[in-house]
């Protein structure tokens, strides 16, 4: 075969590639998106010519790749990498930026806000010993902890750890010494969420381990401003380090999960603090924050990398500071 029956052959394949591509993009499912608004596609198609082997040339290959462009929500909106985001002035509940904000989504150790909040409410005495027990276990995602079989803290430390650290035997044990048990205690979990308004809400633990424990990013900012009229879980989820001791004489350090609060010297005017990760959530992040002497509030879900939560927080602080710089004055 000579060489310009190979390119014609090249070039009906690659035409055929172009017919063929919108399906192939539909059957593909699900692609990553960085932004809310419209999104456009691009495509390229490569045609390799293998070189002649043992007498006979190979048929060319046709590679089709399809490139998204996402278009941002508005003009000089920060370039996110979290599946959903959610931007809120805590004053007067204005929306700052959005992105994906009604998608329901497994929400992982986020939950603990609503945990703590309705340990809160029932006013157990907060120095009674809890001991944790094997029902306190993770027989969900098998993850570790120091808080061993019998390990025993006073409940406030329990709550300490769950929203500092995210200790889920120390939040399992706080659901199960509730009255009337776990049971009682998720029921009491989903009354809270109706009350705070939050309808695209459910929960079934109170760790978050489940990817049942689902939400969206409008009703976690209507749980972080809830949260955040409690002043102990205010000071638990942004102390950056702590140190218990047991009730058998152990001493025990934890710190916080969220490395913002951790970071020495940082910019950062947190006031409340929780991260989430399974699986099926991905990396989550809810803050309250001063920005710019702005308070306000960060929902992050389902970010992709280890550290793009971090870093879309960081986006989102430059973002509303150059904002500010900006303002015309006068």
């Amino acid at each position: 075969m000579n060489k310009a029956v190979l390119q014609f052959a090249g070039f009906a394949l690659g035409a055929l590639g172009l017919l063929l591509t919108p399906a192939l993009v539909a059957a593909e499912g699900k692609t990553r998106v960085k932004a809310k608004a419209h999104v456009t596609a691009k495509t390229r198609v490569t045609v390799k010519y293998p070189a002649k082997s043992a007498g006979r040339t190979a048929r060319p290959q046709v590679a089709i790749r399809t490139y998204h462009h996402a278009e941002p929500v508005i003009g000089d909106s920060p370039n996110l990498k979290s599946s959903a985001a959610l931007v809120v002035d805590l004053d007067d509940g204005r929306t700052i930026y959005g992105k994906n904000t009604q998608n329901k989504t497994p929400i992982a150790s986020i939950t603990k806000l609503m945990t703590s909040m309705v340990v809160l409410d029932a006013n157990l005495p907060p120095e009674e010993t809890i001991y944790i027990d094997a029902a306190d276990y993770d027989s969900l995602k098998h993850t570790g902890s120091r808080l061993g079989m019998g390990t025993g803290l006073p409940r406030r430390e329990m709550l300490r750890l769950a929203l500092m650290s995210s200790e889920n035997r120390a939040a399992a044990s706080l659901g199960r010494a509730y009255p009337g048990g776990t049971a009682a205690f998720v029921a009491a979990m989903n009354r809270k969420a109706v009350e705070l308004s939050m309808f695209n809400t459910h929960f079934v633990d109170p760790t978050g381990l489940s990817s049942e424990n689902v939400s969206t990013a409008e009703d976690l900012v209507k749980m972080v401003k809830g949260a955040y009229e409690y002043p102990l879980i205010r000071e638990f989820t942004t102390q950056s380090m702590h140190e218990v001791e047991t009730a058998a004489g152990r001493n025990l350090q934890f710190r916080n999960s969220n490395g913002l609060v951790r970071a020495v010297n940082s910019s950062w005017d947190i006031g409340l603090s929780k991260t989430g990760y399974i699986s099926e959530a991905g990396r989550c992040l809810v803050m309250q924050a001063k920005i710019a002497a702005r308070p306000v509030i960060i929902v992050l879900l389902d970010s992709w990398g280890k550290q793009t939560r971090i870093g879309d927080a960081n986006r989102i602080k430059k973002w509303l500071e150059t904002k500010v710089e900006r303002k015309p004055v006068g």
